[in-house]
């Protein structure tokens, strides 16, 4: 005969025999997936204040792209200012908005950097060297914003020089395009601007001595009929058989440059 003792304990074991045997709870819902929501487009405009090596000082980098567009992986045309202006003049002439409809119309994306600049955007002396911030610390910054490199550039005045400067270095930019180009047909014409170093230093700089290094294709000129440098712009066309080449009303002034504003920026993005 079984004692009590023995009789909770084989109970006790039949309970736990019994447990191990039954089969497992059938499995609950699978988790609900939380869904993603596509990251935001960027502020279409910003501005950061960047130090430069290459010149020794502090710069404004004006990031601007599409209104509702993703920034990231666009390609980007830098836009060089003219004389006594900065990179946030490309603000107030309307490039925000010239480029958002561009892109409403059906032309493909793309970004515009500005920077700030100075004496024609080339080394005149010192160590102020605005070529080289564009050439080897700006795709960095465009990087670390997940832009690539720049493939454009577009220039006014004396910005137009510096542009003109660059495409001499980097003949695979896709797009050139220049508003009223501050050019020099002599030495007494620069040498009155008192910027160049010397007359060797203006003629290693000059995009009119160096125009068999500028490429036809991609290249875009306008300037107004009433511009002084009209004179200079109509040699480099007549030296360089650009692509596009507009000769129309208007002077060296923010009207003229706001309205040529939408058709250099469907030629830029049409190349792009």
């Amino acid at each position: 005969m079984l004692s009590r003792r023995g009789l909770l304990a084989g109970s006790a074991l039949a309970l736990l025999a019994g447990c191990s045997s039954a089969e497992p709870p059938p499995p609950g819902p699978p988790p609900v997936p939380v869904p993603t929501r596509p990251a935001a487009p960027r502020d279409p405009v910003t501005v950061q204040r960047m130090h430069s090596a290459a010149r020794g000082t502090d710069v404004d980098l004006v990031l601007i792209t599409p209104e509702g567009v993703q920034a990231a992986g666009l390609p980007v045309c830098l836009a060089l200012h003219g004389r006594g202006a900065r990179a946030r003049t490309f603000l107030e002439l309307g490039v925000p908005a010239v480029l958002t409809a561009a892109v409403r119309a059906g032309i493909p994306p793309f970004a515009v950097a500005a920077l700030d600049g100075d004496h024609y955007w080339v080394k005149t002396g010192g160590a102020d060297d605005p070529q080289r911030m564009l050439t080897d610390e700006v795709p960095g910054w465009l990087a670390a914003r997940d832009l690539r490199p720049p493939s454009a550039v577009f220039g006014i005045s004396m910005g137009g020089f510096g542009a003109l400067r660059l495409a001499r270095a980097h003949p695979d930019l896709k797009a050139v395009a220049t508003a009223s180009a501050a050019l020099f047909a002599s030495w007494p014409d620069a040498r009155s601007r008192k910027v160049f170093a010397d007359e060797a230093n203006w003629r290693a700089e000059e995009p009119l001595l160096h125009t068999a290094e500028l490429r036809p294709a991609g290249l875009g000129v306008w300037c107004g009929e009433s511009d002084p440098f009209r004179g200079a712009d109509r040699r480099l066309v007549k030296a360089v058989s650009p692509e596009v080449s507009r000769f129309s009303p208007g002077g060296h002034d923010d009207e003229y440059w706001r309205g040529v504003l939408p058709e250099i920026v469907k030629f830029v993005g049409e190349r792009l």
